[in-house]
């Protein structure tokens, strides 16, 4: 009898790993080489020119000689952004601590939906600071796609059949005040908050 119980629950037991591990595979490509926060870059960001929450103007020439951080969300997410932004509100008040002048720019995977005003409604239920913290929309998908995974290197997709959750990296990116991704850093979990303010330091000198 156990020998046939065995024999019924080991292809269900190989069907979960098989999901699971799936499941895996997706996040690891999401938040690939994240993990590798002493990793150097050299990744030129391409010049945009898009709409921020107050529906003003904003691109790389307002960031020109600036060092940013960056990073890509959208405010109908039910998974990754919340607590992606979460994090980028802690980091953002230890710089302001440590009187560190850096710009943060979170673009929006979903233009379509997430209009200044929807933007700027996010932003201030989780506490952003619009001083230096700008939410960019004011595009089409694909121009967002061409420059998330032209400049950042990071994938983004449209929602799936019967989903209407897009797919996009978790990074934070790191740029330099000539517009060139350094770094970049998980920013979903186990955020590495010294190094971070380590690299801008070293930015800033």
């Amino acid at each position: 009898m156990k020998r046939l119980f065995k024999m019924a629950v080991l292809p269900i037991v190989l069907l979960l790993a098989m999901m699971l591990s799936g499941c895996q595979s997706n996040s690891q490509e999401q938040t690939s080489g994240s993990a590798k926060t002493n990793q150097s870059l050299n990744w030129k960001v391409a010049d945009f020119n898009f709409k921020d929450e107050n529906n003003r103007s904003f691109g790389m020439d307002q960031l020109k000689g600036k060092v940013w951080l960056a990073d890509f969300m959208f405010t109908h997410c039910t998974s990754v952004c919340p607590p992606m932004t979460g994090n980028l509100v802690h980091l953002q008040k230890k710089l302001k601590e440590a009187k560190l002048p850096v710009e943060i720019v979170s673009f929006s995977v979903d233009p379509s939906r997430d209009t200044p005003e929807v933007l700027k409604r996010f932003a201030q239920k989780h506490g952003a600071d619009f001083s230096n913290w700008h939410f960019l929309t004011g595009y089409s998908f694909d121009k967002l796609k061409s420059l998330s995974e032209g400049s950042f290197k990071s994938s983004v997709a449209k929602p799936s059949k019967g989903s209407d959750q897009f797919t996009h990296g978790t990074n934070i990116f790191l740029v330099n005040k000539e517009g060139v991704i350094v770094k970049k850093y998980n920013g979903f979990q186990d955020v590495p908050y010294d190094r971070i303010m380590k690299d801008i330091k070293e930015l800033e000198r």
